[in-house]
């Protein structure tokens, strides 16, 4: 008796049907059936059934065999049309000409900025010489081992050498036995050891971070602070000022505006400052009307502009707390131009300074409405949500302390008043009055919780700018603050933790390190191999460096290779910015507005149509609308012609370098090492080509 297949349905369609659907018009549609049960009795089935059913399963496998190559031939296009897109680019690149040189600052010295460019020139035109050297000795017989080279044809005549060639490369190789490798080696080695002590560092945070997520640990302001705010008018409700510093950022101006006039504090107990040290008339009238708008609307907001701009954000800060009525304030509530605080941000911080006498400063986290814009702002999220949800958030639980963003947090004005106020010395005024606020002894609390809304740099020309502020400042406030922590009436733990943890390890030794083991010494290793560096130290620890990091956005995590050699190849821009501000050189006083582009969040655009019907405009200013629309339009379209993409000298030069040391790990099988020269090597190449961030066609 021939056994029963209740698996597959009887029918005229035995089995389960598959649809294959074909995107070219010149295929037709077939249907797929299951195996039927005629299928399975083939030793019990005519001859002519089994023809028939071999050539049914043939017919299927064809249409299979289509459909796959059909998939095959979509991606061969999508990967054709990247490549060509991406030649497209480089043509546009190279035929501009622009380079970064065209943008450097009148602030900048243009000398040093050139010194540190041709070393690099250096390096590669030399790794290109001797990878040349190398591949003629290896034709010649000189055969290579990883990692280190076999001398059997050093001494194979009597006089030790078979040919001029060969003498000549005898030398080389003994001088770099005998000269080169030995300081190479101590230099790799002395890397090597900062890298641990930084990883170290690194997986200890991350333990903080853990351990506060595992007890739920965070800062909670006192019961009845909260029930007062409660209660109404009546409550807890301090004079806060509000202050926005702002410099030709007309892109941002409404936004932030329209959201501290939002605010859920009592009118009488907030005043707004708008800091404006535009030097474009355009600028000024938009900003002078936005905030007369508001006054309308009864918002207590007041416009300033200074005649004399000296001191960049820190002297505008500066002045501004110089005014009569900032003495009936308790607090200050700082935003940079671009953030956008939620209607509650006031009640979820303020409350935190009540009955708590030794608080400073509340600092909330940023959140960024263009984080997903481009692959140069998903990494930069990566950077900074590490950066607040363990660092700041680690810090400020356990040490109470942490740098100042400069935005987005609220101050004690007695705390700035004992520490100094605000000193134009440095580019990171926000740090110098953290610093000297923290040897004062007043404590910081960091709310993971309270997000503010921002923006990223979506431009890799505004982001390196940035970079080199965030890292030069914090090398100038050193050189400036060392005797004053020496000397402060602190533990000499907070003295560890400020002179050694915050400064030196995260400031300097991390750029120190970044550039000069990946970028220098992998490289000089390739064409030195007597000197070596372990595969742990390029592949191992790094990858498990960059999955901490990137745990706080786990969402990212299919960028996390992009993101480890991203940032190896930001360490040249913040090496060099580091330098900058150790010696004190030009560009280290350089100050740049980072560019915005004015996005919105969804909950912004919303508000702003509803609040549109409400705005009414007095007769004695009839054309002032259209003036405004005129000068904006005008002011636009010269930006537009001002936007463009840039070649990287720096970037390219390193690319260039990276990939020669990647061909002559070839000769000896260092395969790891490869394909992260490799690798790294074409992360400089786009960086230094300018394809990373925003593309202006």
């Amino acid at each position: 008796m021939a056994p029963s297949f209740d698996l597959w349905a009887k029918g005229s369609h035995k089995g389960t049907p598959v649809v294959v659907k074909m995107e070219n018009p010149n295929w037709s549609m077939f249907e797929l059936e299951g195996p039927s049960e005629d299928d399975f009795l083939i030793g019990n089935t005519p001859t002519g059934s089994r023809e028939k059913a071999r050539g049914k399963n043939a017919k299927q496998l064809t249409w299979v065999l289509l459909l796959k190559a059909h998939r095959a031939a979509g991606c061969l296009t999508s990967i054709g049309s990247a490549f060509v897109s991406l030649g497209s680019a480089i043509r546009r690149r190279v035929a501009s000409g622009r380079t970064d040189a065209d943008s450097t600052s009148s602030n900048e010295n243009k000398t040093v900025k050139t010194r540190f460019y041709n070393c690099i020139k250096v390096f590669l035109w030399l790794s290109l010489l001797l990878l040349g050297f190398e591949i003629a000795a290896y034709f010649k017989g000189w055969h290579f081992d990883a990692p280190k080279l076999q001398l059997q044809y050093v001494f194979t005549s009597p006089y030790g050498v078979r040919d001029v060639f060969d003498w000549v490369y005898t030398r080389w190789v003994l001088i770099r036995v005998e000269y080169l490798a030995p300081p190479l080696q101590f230099l790799s080695n002395f890397c090597i050891v900062l890298f641990l002590i930084q990883s170290l560092d690194r997986l200890i945070l991350c333990l903080g971070c853990f351990w506060i997520r595992l007890k739920k640990i965070k800062p909670i302001p006192k019961q009845d602070a909260v029930a007062d705010l409660e209660s109404g008018e009546n409550g807890f409700f301090p004079m806060v000022l509000v202050q926005i510093p702002m410099c030709n950022e007309k892109e941002v101006y409404q936004q932030s505006i329209g959201a501290v006039c939002n605010l859920d504090w009592p009118k009488s107990k907030i005043l707004i400052q708008i800091l404006d040290d535009s030097d474009d008339p355009t600028t000024q009238l938009l900003i002078k009307e936005e905030v007369h708008k508001w006054q309308q609307e009864g918002a207590n907001i007041v416009y300033r502009h200074r005649i004399i701009r000296d001191g960049y954000k820190a002297g505008n800060l500066k002045s501004a707390m110089g005014c009569s009525y900032v003495k009936d304030c308790e607090f200050v509530a700082i935003f940079d131009a671009d953030f956008q605080p939620t209607p509650d941000f006031l009640k979820r911080t303020v409350p935190h300074f009540k009955d708590n006498e030794d608080v400073g400063l509340v600092q909330a986290r940023w959140s960024f409405v263009n984080k997903d814009e481009n692959l140069l702002t998903r990494l930069q999220n990566i950077n900074l949500a590490f950066h607040f949800e363990v660092e700041q958030q680690v810090n400020g639980i356990f040490l109470n302390f942490f740098g100042f963003n400069g935005t987005a947090g609220v101050w004690r004005i007695k705390a700035l008043e004992e520490s100094g106020g605000w000193l134009e010395r440095t580019t990171v005024e926000d740090m110098d009055i953290a610093v000297r606020a923290h040897l004062k002894g007043w404590k910081f609390v960091f709310l993971n919780d309270v997000e503010c809304q921002c923006e990223v740099p979506e431009s890799y020309e505004a982001y390196r700018k940035q970079q080199h502020r965030w890292h030069s400042g914090p090398m100038q406030l050193f050189r400036l603050c060392l005797p004053d922590i020496i000397r402060a009436k602190i533990s000499v733990w907070k003295k560890f933790n400020l002179i050694f943890l915050f400064f030196l390890l995260r400031k300097l030794i991390l750029p120190f390190y970044s550039f000069t083991l990946f970028c220098i010494i992998l490289p000089m290793t390739m064409f030195i191999p007597e000197a070596e560096l372990p595969a742990w130290v390029v592949c191992y620890i790094p990858a498990t460096m960059s999955f901490l990091n990137i745990l706080p956005a786990p969402k990212s995590f299919p960028f996390i290779v992009p993101y480890l050699l991203f940032e190896n190849t930001m360490s040249v821009t913040k090496f060099n910015a580091m330098i900058s501000g150790l010696f004190q050189l030009g560009s280290a006083y350089e100050w740049v507005v980072t560019k915005k582009s004015g996005r919105s969040s969804e909950g912004d655009l919303v508000s702003l149509v509803e609040k549109k019907p409400k705005h009414h405009r007095v007769g004695s200013e009839p054309n002032l609308e259209e003036m405004k629309a005129d000068l904006q339009q005008e002011q636009e379209q010269k930006a537009r012609k001002k936007k463009h993409n840039r070649i990287y000298t720096k970037e390219l030069s390193l690319a260039f370098l990276l990939l020669t040391a990647s061909a002559r790990s070839l000769l000896s099988a260092q395969g790891i090492h490869f394909y992260f020269l490799l690798f790294q090597g074409i992360s400089f190449l786009l960086v230094g080509l300018d394809l990373i961030g925003e593309q202006v066609l």
